[in-house]
């Protein structure tokens, strides 16, 4: 059965110490304690620097067996080669990847604003990401106006990679598109991004188109970037109580949503 994955993009904010972990609660156990209550995370890490396997081990063997972890591909990949001749960035990223073994859920590939839409560009790096790695789920989120036209979205339906579907209050483009049979969304802040909470009509209306892809037999992985103040804690809570409710009759007694 299809499954909805909500969570937060990232665990580690010191600035999260009394709003969600507990006061005296090393921050070595932190992802333990953030597994208990979400059963997805996104990793911005990885688009900085490549962890050690031993970390991705030592994370993988700290969350339950249905846990996954989407992950953002290196900047290398993405700002500084801008996705031409990046193979051995390529090679290095997906070595990492692979330690995540069945816990691995989205690999996500956001791009610079800078980065407009170039067909021969686009095929050639998606034909060898998918060479490279052919069962691994990729989304991509761009940031350019110019990915958000048919012949953009043909490339992407072509090698499965789902057209990320990132709220940024305005400040860059999206489109609600599907391209893949899985959904990808991001929620940076409707308002400051990273620094404003959803309201609940916000959240209600997510959950419904949420509901209605679920109903499609599309997979949904969704993750609040709004990190300040715990908004994005407080944001994926509401947000699995709203799509519990509204699939509560449609999945019986199936998991709780959330769960990977």
């Amino acid at each position: 059965m299809n499954h909805i994955a909500i969570g937060t993009s990232g665990w580690n904010y010191a600035h999260w110490r009394g709003l969600f972990y507990p006061e005296d609660l090393p921050a070595s156990e932190w992802l333990e304690f953030y597994s208990r209550h979400f059963r997805t995370v996104e990793l911005n890490v990885t688009f900085y620097r490549t962890p050690k396997e031993t970390t991705v081990r030592r994370w993988v063997n700290a969350t339950p067996e249905d846990f996954v972890f989407s992950v953002k591909m290196s900047r290398r990949i993405t700002h500084r080669h801008r996705l031409s001749d990046a193979e051995e960035a390529l090679k290095t990223f997906l070595a990492m990847v692979a330690s995540f073994g069945r816990k691995l859920g989205v690999v996500l590939i956001q791009l610079p604003p800078s980065l407009r839409f170039d067909a021969d560009r686009a095929e050639r790096f998606l034909h060898e990401l998918r060479r490279e790695s052919p069962r691994v789920r990729y989304a991509l989120e761009p940031r350019h106006r110019t990915w958000l036209q048919e012949e953009a979205y043909a490339v992407l339906r072509r090698y499965e990679i789902a057209l990320c579907q990132a709220d940024s209050g305005g400040r860059y483009p999206t489109a609600d598109v599907v391209t893949a049979p899985f959904v990808y969304l991001r929620f940076h802040g409707p308002g400051a991004l990273y620094a404003s909470a959803y309201e609940e009509t916000q959240l209600r209306a997510i959950a419904e188109r949420i509901r209605a892809w679920h109903m499609e037999g599309l997979d949904v992985y969704a993750y609040f970037n709004n990190d300040f103040h715990g908004y994005a804690v407080a944001n994926a809570r509401t947000l699995i109580e709203f799509v519990e409710r509204l699939t509560k009759r449609m999945r019986g007694r199936g998991r709780r949503c959330g769960t990977g």
